[in-house]
């Protein structure tokens, strides 16, 4: 499929430095977000072209791009951009989104001639804006094929999951995978620190075991040790992710007691801590309990 030009549509955290990996590619990038002057300030700093809306930036696009925050908005979006969308293009969901929501756009697109395929990606920032990213792909292979050179002008690492909704259930149950090690890596450190042990130097052990996982080669050094609790993925968003694991659950009839004690507990601490918090700030709730905090700047505390 050759592609002249693509529809960008959500430049938040992760889609700006994507976004920007597409311009640096050779595409030519029509870029729109519901934050105004976003998409001027886009272009000004990562070229492209800004659009004074989703419509504007999706008209004589090949492929469309989506990645907002939950499949409510794609799905407002879709309705929206839907009477200017040419047949033959495909609408390219990048959203952590729920598949049976993505299943009803992609039905409603293709009485169109508008293919969808689901494609959410891991690996944050850092790796958004090396152009590293780890993409699940769900959709036909064929479009797939199709997106193919856009998929990796952002990502080197693609898996195809299966059909459309199959990438966003990977990536719900990957960020279950993610949380559960978060959560237990967090208690097991307030239990070492209070025996007596460094949480640092817990950290450098675990990722020397068996016990090492993402959250200790990535989190908990990086956001949690030092206070920042700055990853670039909020925790409503890992909350979300979360229900859409479960919901999947309940669909398949799989019993899932644990995930669901994460699900809730991540439920917890973002009611508790209140609204825009990084998701590493999990680990509050856990201190909370304890009634300290990791790193012993806080042991009163405890934020």
């Amino acid at each position: 499929m050759d592609v002249s030009k693509i529809g960008f549509i959500g430049i938040g955290n992760m889609g700006w430095p994507m976004a920007a990996n597409l311009v640096k590619a050779g595409f030519a990038v029509a870029v729109s977000d519901a934050v105004p002057g976003r998409a001027d300030k886009f272009v000004a700093e990562a070229g492209g072209t800004a659009a004074a809306g989703p419509a504007e930036a999706v008209r004589g696009a090949e492929v469309i791009i989506t990645i907002l925050p939950t499949s409510k908005q794609v799905a407002e979006v879709a309705a929206q951009i839907a009477p200017v969308l040419a047949a033959g293009s495909v609408l390219v969901d990048m959203t952590s989104g729920a598949p049976g929501r993505t299943r009803e756009i992609a039905a409603t697109l293709a009485e169109r001639g508008v293919a969808v395929v689901d494609c959410p990606v891991s690996g944050g920032v850092p790796r958004a804006k090396s152009g590293e990213l780890a993409i699940m792909a769900g959709g036909e292979d064929a479009v797939l094929d199709r997106v193919d050179p856009v998929l990796r002008a952002m990502g080197t690492s693609i898996h195809r999951c299966g059909g459309v909704g199959a990438g966003q259930a990977m990536k719900a149950l990957n960020n279950l995978v993610s949380a559960g090690g978060f959560l237990i890596g967090i208690e097991a450190l307030l239990i070492g620190q209070r025996f007596g042990l460094d949480p640092a130097l817990m950290v450098d052990v675990l990722n020397a075991s068996t016990g090492m996982n993402n959250s200790t080669q990535k989190k908990f050094k990086q956001y949690v040790l030092t206070r920042r609790f700055d990853s670039g993925f909020g925790l409503d968003l890992m909350v979300k992710d979360l229900s859409i694991a479960l919901e999947v659950g309940r669909e398949t009839g799989t019993p899932t007691p644990f995930s669901a004690l994460c699900r809730e507990l991540s439920a917890s601490a973002s009611a508790l801590l209140g609204p825009g918090q990084d998701h590493t700030a999990l680990a509050q709730l856990s201190e909370k309990l304890a009634g300290e905090a990791l790193g012993g700047g806080n042991r009163a505390g405890a934020g």
